[in-house]
């Protein structure tokens, strides 16, 4: 097997999703080629592996460790944006603020005491 034709394959995926990144405003396309990027390192640790006849299979252990990795990394990062888009209606990278920044500014700790007070 020629390396050329899966290592080209790998560099057009990992670009499409390096595009991806950089050029999507929203969050959930943001981590879908983000996952075409982790694809695009799978496909070359295979290829290399195929390649270089390891017998330990060296790329193959590597590419279930990132398979497994990337997993999770969606299943938080989904739940992220979920949680994000109830709290301020967009999934929008650009209009994304901290989960901790209020409109007004950021509480102060004198402001928390005063609240509880009143409720109290």
């Amino acid at each position: 097997m020629h390396l050329a034709y899966p290592a080209v394959l790998a560099v057009l995926l990992f670009c499409v999703g390096l595009y991806g990144v950089l050029a999507r405003r929203n969050a959930i396309l943001v981590l879908i080629s983000v996952e075409l990027m982790l694809n695009a390192v799978n496909l070359n640790l295979v290829a290399f592996d195929v390649w270089l006849r390891d017998e330990l299979h060296a790329g193959q252990a590597l590419t279930l460790f990132t398979i497994a990795v990337a997993a999770a990394e969606i299943g938080i990062g989904l739940a992220i944006v979920l949680l994000v888009y109830r709290n301020g209606g967009t999934a929008g990278v650009d209009k994304m603020r901290d989960l901790n920044e209020r409109a007004d500014g950021p509480e102060q700790p004198a402001d928390r005491e005063e609240k509880a007070e009143a409720a109290a």
